[in-house]
């Protein structure tokens, strides 16, 4: 595989320029399902920078804006295979009135909003990059941008994506906390789990006799399910219990949620049984009932150290004089659901910190670095497929 490069594509990439496209994105205010600002500028700019656009109906799932984006421009030599880049427009809170603030190189917000680096960061460095890629003269094979809607409460939009749309098979997704440089090459299988637990209600002084609380029944439940670091590979959690009607009143029913991640599927329904077996047999014990249903949430995925999307990256990483790393995470990024719908590609660090909430912030150097990785990532891919 070649290191020579034909080009310094990273070096056009106008910090300034940058800082203030990011400003300008953070402040859209397009939280999930409320993505339209975001895909409007988008409309505007997207197309000055030669790409074509087309939204999918991903929104008629879901009720909501605006469907995912996909964008596709054509390389300088077709002959090489497209390399897209993706990332969400949504952010987790509103961002409305946001007022970036510097301090010693870190951008913050005012402490009364999210910063929204999360994950307008890429976007920025996205259209920032591909400015360079343009003002460089740099030869690049097509580039195609997946941007997707409703990504925060669980990867919806792209789990609806018309995939059919898509013509590139391998890119990169800048959507995690570590460093740039930071390569995940696994993430993990998740499912929710929701147990309907039934008792008896009755009020506790006119006929407290036929009462048999749900609560008492799930509490048992919960005390027999194995929770927290399951082994090296998986995690568990109850994370919602609701139910109840008045204070006088014997609970009849309630639900309890939980979910389970694992870098093995095999691991994650075996925590899973485990679960709803638990419960089952605190209902069967105590005269009660329960329901179980087990959602999937995405599929894990795992990405060679010998690919070329990996290789890539270290010697584009390199070129810019960061040190590449290698990491595994157990969070969830549209990464999975996009390999599992055929797009390889791993995540890669742009430093965000702090995400989802009022303390969010991110670097400047981190800022600048993603996007000079991603000028430099086009520039590498078309040095390593030209022949």
């Amino acid at each position: 595989m070649s290191t020579k490069r034909v080009s310094n594509a990273a070096d056009f990439v106008n910090g300034d320029r940058l800082q203030t496209l990011f400003f300008e994105l953070a402040k859209l205010n397009a939280p999930s399902t409320k993505e339209k600002p975001v895909a409007d500028y988008l409309i505007k700019v997207l197309p000055e920078l030669g790409f074509k656009i087309e939204f999918d109906e991903a929104h008629d799932h879901f009720n909501g804006e605006i469907g995912n984006l996909i964008a596709w421009k054509n390389g300088t030599d077709a002959s090489i295979p497209p390399l897209f880049f993706s990332t969400h427009m949504d952010t987790v809170l509103p961002t409305e009135g946001l007022k970036p603030v510097i301090k010693d190189g870190v951008i913050y917000s005012d402490g009364t909003t999210i910063l929204g680096a999360d994950d307008r960061a890429a976007l920025a460095a996205y259209l920032e990059a591909i400015r360079a890629i343009q003002e460089s003269g740099t030869p690049h094979g097509p580039i195609e941008l997946i941007l997707t809607v409703n990504e925060q409460p669980g990867l919806v939009g792209a789990r609806y994506m018309d995939y059919s749309r898509i013509k590139s098979k391998a890119g990169y997704i800048f959507d995690s906390s570590g460093d740039v440089g930071q390569i995940i090459l696994k993430g993990p299988f998740s499912s929710r789990i929701w147990m309907e637990v039934e008792g008896n209600a009755a009020h506790i002084a006119l006929n407290a006799e036929e009462g048999n609380s749900a609560f008492l029944i799930a509490a048992e439940g919960l005390t027999k399910m194995k929770l927290g670091t399951i082994n090296e590979e998986t995690v568990a959690n109850i994370g919602i219990i609701k139910g109840g009607e008045l204070t006088s009143i014997i609970p009849g029913s309630v639900t309890v949620a939980g979910e389970v991640r694992s870098f093995s599927k095999e691991k994650l329904e075996q925590q899973l049984s485990h679960m709803a077996a638990a419960m089952e047999a605190a209902a069967a014990e105590n005269g009660g009932k329960v329901q179980v249903r087990i959602e999937k949430k995405y599929s894990g995925f795992e990405i060679s150290e010998e690919d070329i999307l990996v290789k890539t990256a270290e010697i584009a990483a390199k070129n810019i004089k960061v040190t590449s790393y290698f990491t595994e995470t157990l969070g969830g990024a549209d990464t999975n659901v996009l390999n599992e719908n055929g797009l390889r590609c791993p995540t890669l660090g742009l430093g965000f910190q702090n995400i989802h909430s009022f303390r969010e912030c991110i670097s400047i150097e981190n800022l600048v670095n993603t996007c000079r990785l991603t000028a430099s990532l086009i520039e590498q891919w078309y040095i390593n497929h030209k022949k």
